[in-house]
């Protein structure tokens, strides 16, 4: 291991092992590596380590990434493990620690044994063995497991052999993605089939929701594997088939028909299969152009449906309006296979940049009644104002083909997480959005009178012109007949009054007098957050991440601080579904909380516990700090903990960056000065939040009067004149 990795696991900077080096003559020796670059035996570091007191502050997933690092790419150590992962996520607690502290010789052979209890025939490899080189990979991931869960631990290990032997631009659909379009399907579907897998998160989605028989296909086996032992993991009682193979060219399931069918596949790929499959019978709807590929996926979804099966997939914004697809598009429209558009908000999902759609499709029944409608939803801005008809914030898809690259068919989602801007995005409130609207559509299509700028339903005949362009915003804008202009005009003059409110307050708000530290900036002595644990100063908690071991608490009585309350400084939101039944943690006025995933520019990163966030239940991906008030200001501890260097010293990754709170860093003062600092860090909050709700209010404001003006709805200001005459 580096020098750099010895500061990660003991929670100290590059220059404190230099200095180690230097002063203390029984530090370890170099076992490698060159005179500049020197590398060292992980377990003599450890050892070391463990005599000076210093307990690891790095993550379990950071330990097992070191530890695979160092056994070394060759072995193959990452698929190996794989089983392993699911027979020690059957383990509790107390029996992971047992067997971590057994010598090497008998940790193998256990794990050996564990490894192949399983069902071979699910994953489709050869048995695993594991040997004495073994031994610390597999230490490290029985920690992991037990630290920070069964799904941590398999998205290193598939994270590993991703970077090794997979083009880049995979990625893996949201968790709460993935459970809106499990919940588009109808209740009771029994058999969900994925044709491009990936990491398996649309049928653990789908297994959630009562699916017991689950088919999937991937193109990369270190993909099919993670997705088998994932449902090992989630889904134990239902019955699962994973294969490997290109399903548009070789599909594994080419007899079976389902339910349902759940897929995010590749977007913009150009070696599909389109003059070697030119002839195939799955192309009911027409011939998918060669740039098209996506419109082969739409076909394939429905070639397995069962009559009156449906298919929920995502896909690229391009695809409602490229030229190309016209024709496809028209006979499914005409068919009634497809159902509903819903457009998503850029940054939901991978690739950030592009807003992507969600098609909900059905196989038609022999004999049915031609359906007359179908519903676009767009999700893509905030809430709209009923009453008024206004846009809020809310604008076009975005152009564009939703290429991912490297790509290839039966290859979707993969790597190891999503980023964290999807983590924080709002999934409760779209998907009770978008569910409203289809329950009630799906009730009674013909008397279903939509919502404006929210959702409408569109005929049929109005949707088959030159163009047929099926992108939701074009359908849902609010018009002049939506809006009624004496409730706008309430609207505006309760605006402005707010409006004029907040700046009043931001204008007064009290900064106190500052100056200057002296003719250089103040230097000061600090210590990590674990040197500050460790000497009694403060605890550390840390919520369970998404996907850990543990049952989902059934219902709370409390609400739940996420990290996206967090981010925007708001009161706790979340619910059941965001906290496990058996790690709650309970927030008291005056903790201090930090996301543990950084990013999202604006966003805070840190805060202090008030009156309206203590009782409430700690979320996924928040670490919580509890500072004896008898040493440690909070305000103090939270203004320094969320500065940007701070953050960035202390944080790991590069898709998905992850705070290592052992290793953030505050300044040694006396209490009374931390006061001083704390109090000049909480003014500086209470402006940032000022300036937030002010630039809410304005931008909502300058919505609603355009809105109005180009409504017709609005008369212009005549130079003051009260009055204006039409």
């Amino acid at each position: 291991m580096t020098a750099a990795e010895i500061s990660r696991i003991a929670g100290v900077t590059r220059a404190t092992v230099s200095n180690w080096r230097r002063r203390h003559d029984d530090f370890p020796a170099p076992s490698g590596g060159t005179e500049s670059s020197p590398l060292y035996d992980l377990a003599t570091v450890q050892v070391w380590l463990k005599g000076r007191g210093h307990s690891s502050s790095a993550s379990p997933a950071e330990e097992l990434r070191t530890a695979l690092r160092l056994r070394g790419a060759g072995a193959g150590m990452a698929v190996r493990l794989f089983p392993l992962v699911a027979a020690a996520s059957r383990l509790t607690p107390e029996e992971l620690t047992e067997l971590a502290t057994v010598p090497d010789d008998q940790l193998v052979t256990r794990a050996e044994k564990a490894a192949a209890g399983l069902p071979a025939a699910v994953l489709g490899a050869e048995p695993v063995g594991y040997g004495p080189d073994d031994a610390g990979a597999v230490r490290a991931l029985l920690g992991c497991v037990r630290e920070a869960g069964a799904q941590a631990a398999l998205d290193v290990l598939a994270e590993r052999e991703l970077d090794e032997g997979a083009a880049s631009g995979v990625y893996q659909t949201p968790a709460g993605l993935a459970s809106l379009m499990a919940r588009l399907l109808p209740a009771g579907t029994a058999h969900v089939l994925d044709p491009a897998c990936g990491s398996g998160t649309l049928l653990v989605a789908a297994a959630r929701h009562g699916a017991r028989e689950l088919f999937g296909q991937d193109t990369l086996p270190v993909q099919a594997q993670r997705t088998a032992i994932r449902l090992l993991i989630a889904a134990p009682d239902a019955e699962a088939a994973i294969r490997v193979g290109d399903s548009l060219r070789d599909d594994a399931f080419a007899d079976v028909t389902v339910d349902a069918v759940l897929s995010n596949p590749p977007f913009g790929d150009r070696d599909w299969g389109h003059d070697e499959l030119a002839y195939d019978p799955r192309w009911a709807y027409g011939l998918p152009p060669r740039f098209e590929s996506e419109l082969a996926w739409v076909q394939h979804a429905l070639a397995h449906l069962e009559a009156g099966g449906h298919a929920v997939m995502l896909l690229p914004p391009a695809l409602a309006f490229r030229s190309s697809g016209r024709r496809i598009r028209q006979e499914l429209i005409r068919s009634g296979a497809l159902r509903a558009v819903v457009s998503l908000p850029a940054r939901a999902a991978y690739p950030l940049h592009v807003g992507l759609q969600i098609w909900v499709l059905q196989r038609p029944e022999p004999g049915s009644a031609d359906r007359a409608s179908v519903l676009f939803v767009d999700g893509e801005g905030e809430q709209r104002d009923t009453a008024t008809g206004t846009l809020g914030t809310s604008g076009t898809s975005t152009a564009g083909s939703g290429t991912r690259g490297g790509s290839r068919p039966g290859r979707s989602t993969g790597s190891s997480s999503a980023a964290s801007s999807t983590a924080a995005f709002d999934w409760a409130g779209l998907t009770d959005r978008v569910l409203t609207q289809w329950a009630a559509f799906l009730a009674d299509a013909e008397t279903y009178t939509g919502e404006a700028g929210v959702a409408r339903a569109v005929p049929v005949v109005d949707l088959l012109d030159d163009v047929t362009d099926i992108t939701p915003a074009r359908h849902v804008r609010a018009t002049a007949a939506d809006i009624d202009p004496a409730a706008l005009v309430v609207r505006v003059t309760e605006l402005r009054e707010r409006l004029g409110d907040a700046v009043a307050s931001l204008g007064a708000a009290s900064l106190g007098d500052w100056q200057p530290s002296g003719e250089s900036a103040r230097e000061w002595r600090t210590a990590t957050v674990s040197d500050l644990a460790r000497g009694g100063a403060l605890t550390v908690q840390r919520a369970a991440a998404p996907g850990s071991r543990g049952a989902k608490a059934e219902a709370v009585d409390r609400p739940v601080l996420t990290a996206r309350d967090i981010a925007g400084d708001d009161p706790p939101s979340g619910g059941a579904g965001d906290v496990l039944a058996d790690a709650p943690q309970t927030v008291a006025a005056g903790d201090v909380l930090v996301r543990a995933l950084a990013g999202g520019e604006g966003a805070t990163m840190s805060r202090v516990a008030d009156d309206r966030d203590a009782g409430a239940l700690l979320g996924p991906n928040v670490h919580l700090l509890r500072p004896d008030p008898a040493r440690l200001d909070p305000w103090f501890l939270a203004g320094f903990l969320g500065a940007e260097d701070n953050i960035a010293s202390a944080s790991t990754g590069s898709t998905q960056v992850h705070v290592t709170p052992g290793r953030l860093r505050v300044p040694l003062l006396a209490l009374e000065e931390q006061r001083r600092y704390g109090e000049a860090f909480r003014r500086v909050h209470e402006l940032r939040r000022a300036v937030r709700r002010t630039a809410d209010l304005a931008a909502e404001s300058a919505a609603v009067l355009t809105t109005g003006l180009i409504a017709g709805a609005l008369l212009p200001p005549d130079n003051g004149r009260n009055d204006v005459s039409p």
